[in-house]
This record gives structure tokens, sequence and C-alpha cells, in this order.
């Protein structure tokens, strides 16, 4: 199956993630490729698609709001996951308390299944005004991420599709 990985980031982190994601997807034998929102005009040809943002102050970012604007009639025709990755709520412990903040285009979507990763935070990749809004908000700094948790969700998706198939086939 061909199936398209969209990813909006903008300090890299959750596109490392779609990376994780693609490798998976791969190692399957599933023909997977990462773009970012910008990048696709259309679902024309492809099989199914992921979709992971970022989160910023509970929002999906910008540019894939944008491509679930623009393809809403495309992507409910076609299977799709959808992952947030962020550090709103982030314990102690690394996990995130509260999954369901990221955004109402998430429900717009109506994914086979949704998750929310824990994210990374590095200082000495943030702009001025960002290390503030950090500073104030008392966002945990380090790398949060599970890869463990991403490639078992990744194969997760790997399991729905190959069981899509078989009824299919």
């Amino acid at each position: 199956m061909r199936i398209l990985v969209v990813v909006a980031s903008k300090h890299h982190a959750t596109a490392e993630i779609g990376d994780a994601i693609v490798d998976e997807l791969r190692a399957a034998r599933h023909e997977a490729k990462r773009v970012a929102p910008e990048e696709v005009r259309s679902l024309d040809g492809v099989d199914a698609v992921v979709l992971g943002s970022a989160v910023y102050m509970t929002q999906w970012m910008e540019s894939m709001r944008s491509l679930v604007a623009r393809l809403g009639d495309e992507l409910h025709r076609l299977p799709v996951w959808a992952f947030s990755c962020g550090l709103a709520g982030v314990a102690s412990s690394g996990r995130v308390q509260d999954p369901v903040r990221a955004s109402s285009v998430i429900r717009q979507l109506d994914p086979v299944a949704y998750t929310t990763f824990a994210g990374r935070l590095d200082p000495s990749v943030l702009v001025l005004r960002e290390r503030s809004v950090v500073r104030l908000s008392g966002a945990p700094e380090g790398d949060y991420r599970d890869w463990n948790e991403i490639r078992a969700w990744a194969r997760g998706i790997v399991r729905e599709l190959d069981a899509h198939l078989a009824q299919a086939g």
C-alpha cells in the first residue's frame, strides 16, 4: 500500500517521529513517504494517510490545519491515522497528561486511531520569543519522546492495514 505520512514540525522533533513511523511502515513492505503539509497537492494514488503535527497553544500547526481544510473530502475517503506531539501537560514522568487538548481538527478527521506523543524541548533551537514563552509556561526542557511507544503505534497501523488488505483480497 502507498501511505503518505504528512507531518507539520517546527523544530524537527515531530518530523523525526514521522520518520520513525515511515521506517516501520517500510519494514512491513508498505510504500511510505514523509512530506510536509504544504507539499501535498492531492491524495491521488495514496491508499492511507498518517497525519502528525506539533501542538502549540493546544492547536495543530497552521500548515496542517490548512491541509485538512483543503483536502478534507479526500481524507474522509481514506483510512487516516493521526498523532500530535508536544509538551502541554507533560508530567515529571515525561508522560502527556491530557492527550485530547490538541485540536478540533482531529475530531473533524475521525481517524482510525489517534494518539499524542510527548515531544522535545531544546532551548538552543528556539528564537528569543519562543524562549520567553517557554520560561513563562514552565515547559520542561528535554526529550520526552518514547521511541518504543512510537514504533509500537506504527506497527499497529501496519496490523490494521494488513487486516484491511486481507479482507479486501
